[in-house]
C-alpha cells in the first residue's frame, strides 16, 4: 500500500472517530494535560496498528474503541503508579494556580464522571459504550466478553450509580 494512501486513510478514519478517542480519554484521565497525553498516546498506538487493520474482523469503530480501551487502561496504570508520590502535591498546586476561567460542566454531569471514573477497568470501559449508546452485541465484540455477561454488567453499574446518586444532596 502507498504510504500516501495510507496516510489519507488513517487521517480520514480518525477524523470519523475522534469523538471515541476524547471520549475514551476524558473517561479515563481527570487532567486536562493527562487527558492530551492520553489521546496522543492512543493517536500513535493507532497508527502502528492501521496497517494490521482487517475489515473482516471489525468495523473501523470496533476497532479504535479496542485500541483505544486498551491504550487508556495501561496508560492509566501507569499514571496511578506515578501519581500515588505526586497526587498531594498536584492537588495544592492546581488550586493555587486555578484561574476558575474554565467553564466547569453540569454539577450531576460533574458527579457522574466521578462516579465512572471510580469504576473498574472493565466496568468503566462498559459504561462508555453504553453511553454511547452501543448495542450489547457492539459491547461484547469490543470487549471480548459475552452479550449476557454485558448486560448483567451494565444492570448491576446502573445500581451502583443509582446508589451513589441517591448519597449525594444535589
Amino acid at each position: 500500500m502507498d504510504a500516501a494512501i495510507s496516510t489519507d486513510q488513517f487521517l480520514s478514519v480518525m477524523e470519523a472517530h475522534k469523538g471515541i478517542i476524547y471520549k475514551v480519554a476524558g473517561a479515563w484521565c481527570r487532567q486536562e494535560e493527562d487527558r492530551k497525553d492520553l489521546v496522543q498516546e492512543i493517536i500513535i498506538q493507532l497508527w502502528k496498528a492501521f496497517g494490521h487493520y482487517d475489515s473482516s474482523q471489525a468495523q473501523y469503530s470496533t476497532w479504535v474503541y479496542r485500541i483505544s480501551l486498551n491504550v487508556a487502561i495501561s496508560f492509566y496504570r501507569r499514571e496511578t503508579r506515578r501519581r500515588v508520590a505526586t497526587d498531594r502535591l498536584e492537588t495544592a498546586v492546581l488550586e493555587m494556580v486555578d484561574t476558575g476561567q474554565a467553564k466547569e460542566p453540569d454539577e450531576r454531569l460533574q458527579w457522574l464522571q466521578r462516579f465512572i471514573h471510580d469504576l473498574r477497568e472493565l466496568d468503566r470501559a462498559l459504561i462508555l459504550l453504553y453511553l454511547e449508546e452501543k448495542s450489547h452485541q457492539e459491547i461484547a465484540e469490543i470487549l471480548g466478553i459475552s452479550v449476557t455477561n454485558v448486560a448483567t454488567k451494565i444492570g448491576r453499574i446502573k445500581d451502583l450509580l443509582r446508589q451513589q446518586f441517591s448519597r449525594i444532596k444535589t
